[in-house]
C-alpha cells in the first residue's frame, strides 16, 4: 500500500510540474495571439488535469478518504519522511499551477475585453446613424422634404 501511495503521489508531482510548464507556454501562446496553437495546448492542459484528478482520487481511496499526512504518522520514520517530502513538493506545485493558471485567466480576460471593444468600435463605425436609413424592403429610404425645394435652393 505504501509503494502504491508514494508512486501515485511521486506521478502527481511530476505531472503538476509538467502543467505548470504547459500554462507557461500558453502564457506565451496567448501573448503571441496564436489562438490555433493555444486550442491544441488547453486540449492537452485538461487532459493531463484529468490524469491528476484520477492520481489523487486513487490516494484518497488508498487511505480510506483520510489524510495522507495521517497516515505518514503511522509510518516508520524513513517511508513517513519520503512521503511527506514529497506531499510538500505537491502543495508547492499546486500552489504554483494556481499563480499561472491565474496569470493566464487574467491575460485571457484582457484579451476578450480588447477584442470586444475592437469590436463595438468597428461595428458603431460601419453602423448607420440613423436607424430609419434603411426602408422596409432592404433600400435605402428616400429622405422627403417638406420645405419647399425652389425656395431654398434644393432640387
Amino acid at each position: 500500500m505504501y509503494q502504491t501511495i508514494h508512486d501515485s503521489l511521486f506521478r502527481q508531482n511530476k505531472g503538476l510540474a509538467l502543467l505548470r510548464d504547459l500554462l507557461e507556454e500558453e502564457y506565451r501562446i496567448l501573448l503571441s495571439r496564436d489562438a490555433g496553437s493555444a486550442v491544441g495546448l488547453e486540449f492537452s492542459i485538461h487532459e493531463l488535469i484529468r490524469q491528476l484528478a484520477v492520481e489523487k482520487s486513487l490516494v484518497i481511496r488508498m487511505v480510506g478518504g483520510g489524510r495522507v499526512m495521517d497516515y505518514a504518522a503511522m509510518l516508520p520514520e524513513d517511508k513517513s519522511a519520503a512521503l511527506r517530502a514529497l506531499f510538500a513538493d505537491i502543495d508547492e506545485g499546486e500552489q504554483g499551477v494556481s499563480r499561472q493558471a491565474s496569470r493566464n485567466a487574467g491575460l485571457s480576460l484582457a484579451l476578450l475585453d480588447q477584442s470586444t471593444r475592437a469590436l463595438q468600435t468597428l461595428t458603431g463605425m460601419a453602423a448607420p446613424d440613423k436607424a430609419e436609413v434603411y426602408g422596409r424592403r432592404g433600400g435605402m429610404a428616400r429622405k422627403t422634404h417638406t420645405d419647399a425645394a425652389l425656395i431654398s435652393g434644393r432640387l
